[in-house]
């Protein structure tokens, strides 16, 4: 059986009433979905409304009944690795154990230097700091987010699952895991998870007419974090829709969304999915509310059923 869970509200997506907020994801509860996951920008710039995922977990584990909450991620070098195990530990106890904490190594300049961190000590204090977690609140589970060699070599020497990114899609990150267990039998893809953008609709029209408007407004995202890199928009790549949906997509009818979440699931061990039915923000609430709906009546059983 697959853990189908959500993801996408992160920065501007999670703006606006609280209340309402709040009532999306009790909405997901009822729907069945499996688990939420939020992520962590310390010291934002922008009016980003919830900067500690962990406090946002304790608003939603109080109201919820049995959805799950994650944090992709909390970024460890942040952190006294201490006292972040005990709140992850309070967490799992008053929620009856409804916690996923996923772990990263977190490169924004601007709130590493605001908290006085060196840059090239990141890497050391993640790996010593997720070390110090996985021992204090053992019995919570533990994800590990990062792209190279390194961090994700770090995440199967401690036998730790992965949060695999949308953004880029999880091909190299893959590559990497097969390089470096060179054939070994392990278990901790299948315990990993991947994300997944999902455009569901009755009809073929209905997704098309949602594919159209996406395209132009992720090429805009593409380009304006590229320009926070320094590159210049002439030199942003352009998105290639059909390339983009194979990679990044689960799209179509309730049929066709089931039929290649199965092929996904199939092409790369792994059993858990991120569905990002806003498009990270690029839809509103309303919209990704109607596709988790669908996708909930007529998706969701079937994705229950034993393999």
């Amino acid at each position: 059986m697959m853990r189908i869970d959500l993801a996408g509200w992160t920065r501007e997506a999670t703006q606006g009433d609280p209340r309402a907020f709040f009532a999306l994801f009790d909405e997901a509860d009822r729907l069945g979905f499996d688990g939420v996951w939020f992520s962590e920008f310390r010291l934002p710039t922008a009016d980003w409304p919830y900067p500690s995922p962990l406090l946002l977990a304790a608003a939603l584990l109080a109201r919820t009944e049995r959805l799950r909450v994650g944090t992709s991620v909390l970024v460890l070098p942040l952190h006294q690795p201490l006292l972040l195990a005990d709140e992850v530990a309070q967490l799992a106890f008053q929620s009856g154990g409804r916690i996923d904490i996923g772990v990263g190594r977190g490169t924004e300049p601007a709130t590493l230097a605001a908290l006085n961190i060196d840059a090239a000590e990141t890497r050391a204090r993640f790996e010593r700091h997720c070390i110090v977690l996985q021992a204090q609140a053992a019995h919570v589970p533990l994800y590990v987010a990062g792209s190279t060699p390194e961090t994700l070599g770090f995440a199967i020497e401690r036998d730790l699952p992965l949060l695999l990114s949308l953004e880029p899609p999880e091909t190299t990150q893959l590559g990497h895991v097969a390089d470096i267990l060179q054939g070994r039998p392990s278990t901790l893809l299948r315990r990993s998870s991947l994300a997944r953008y999902v455009c569901i609709g009755a009809d073929a029209a209905s997704v098309q007419s949602q594919l159209d408007g996406l395209w132009a407004q992720l090429q805009a995202r593409r380009a304006f974090f590229a320009a926070k890199r320094g590159v210049p928009p002439e030199q942003v790549p352009r998105i290639e829709p059909e390339r983009m949906l194979h990679e990044q997509f689960i799209h179509g009818d309730p049929a066709q969304c089931h039929a290649q979440i199965l092929a996904l699931r199939a092409r790369s061990g792994i059993d858990a999915l991120r569905c990002v039915f806003n498009a990270n923000g690029l839809l509103d609430n309303t919209q990704a509310l109607a596709g988790m709906t669908l996708f909930a009546n007529e998706v969701l059983p079937a994705l229950r059923e034993p393999a």
